[in-house]
């Protein structure tokens, strides 16, 4: 019997995915996740599921303990009131139990900007997050640094819904390399599921496209029938306020502010121009008619 494969975020946009991928090519999985119930549709595909605690490094420890290869992550966490102080104790429980268990094989989730130490909000976790995973002993590793994910328009639906425009901080021709999480999930499996890692690897993941957020919203109006669709800057204050009056902290915030001002000045960039190798293949245009226009009319 073959060993299992573990994948961290088994219910998330990229590792529910990478979960279905493994299991239909045949291979046994365990799915780590918050809430048992979460989990059942992959169990029902034939997961072993493994409810838990992802900052528990002793759970983790159980969970990784024989795995041929584990998917890290930091899961998001919206009402965290110390996000780096969150994520470096995600980081080192996940570290931690890799080396317990003795893990050959990591992928990580990562992100375009991870190569920088400074001004990238959330991505800074995930730079430590490689740093970590590279300092451990007889493990070899390849860290998926993906673009900005086509799901994230998804938290647009209430805006468009209530005030008839899209809009961010984010500037309206600051160009991004968006990337749909399925070709994430692809990626990672076929990382996954080839021969022994050796060393440290990077792999850029960067959709089709470097799309301006402009662009992105005339694509999407298109696909909800609101070709006329226009994309508004926000003011940095705005956002506080929204993101405060959904449950987001502060620290989640400030956060989230300063990554999109490292899109708006360029800094947020892959280290390496795109190559043959890292442009994925789904568009925008296939997300927004078959995910986000399907998202926008349940909402209604």
């Amino acid at each position: 019997m073959k060993s299992p494969f573990v994948i961290c975020g088994a219910t998330g946009n990229v590792g529910y995915k990478l979960a279905e991928a493994l299991l239909a090519a045949g291979e046994p999985v365990r799915a780590i996740g918050r809430e048992r119930v979460r989990l059942s549709p992959l169990a029902a595909k034939g997961a072993e599921p493994w409810p838990g605690d992802i900052e528990d490094a002793a759970f983790l420890g159980k969970a990784f303990s024989g795995a041929r290869g584990v998917f890290v992550l930091i899961p998001p966490k919206h009402n965290a009131p110390d996000f780096r102080g969150y994520q470096a104790h995600v980081s080192g429980s996940l570290v931690s139990a890799l080396a317990k268990a003795h893990v050959p094989r990591i992928v990580t989730l990562s992100s375009i900007g991870a190569h920088l130490t400074e001004g990238t909000g959330p991505i800074l976790g995930l730079h430590n997050l490689e740093e970590k995973v590279n300092n451990l002993p007889n493990a070899g590793a390849v860290h998926l640094r993906a673009a900005y994910f086509m799901e994230n328009h998804l938290w647009s639906i209430p805006v468009i819904r209530a005030q008839g425009v899209n809009g961010s901080p984010i500037r309206p021709d600051a160009a991004i390399p968006m990337v749909a999480t399925k070709d994430i999930a692809n990626e990672a499996a076929r990382q996954m599921a080839r021969g022994s890692f050796k060393g440290h690897e990077v792999r850029y993941l960067l959709g089709p496209a470097d799309l301006t957020m402009s662009e992105a919203t005339r694509v999407l109006g298109e696909a909800v029938g609101k070709p006329e669709l226009n994309y508004v800057q926000f003011p940095e204050d705005g956002f506080r306020h929204a993101m405060s009056g959904i449950g987001m902290s502060r620290s989640v915030i400030e956060a989230m502010i300063e990554m999109q001002r490292g899109f708006n000045a360029g800094k947020i960039r892959p280290s390496r121009e795109r190559d043959a190798e890292s442009t994925t293949p789904s568009t925008l245009e296939e997300f927004a008619n078959a995910v986000f226009a399907r998202a926008y009319r349940a909402a209604a």
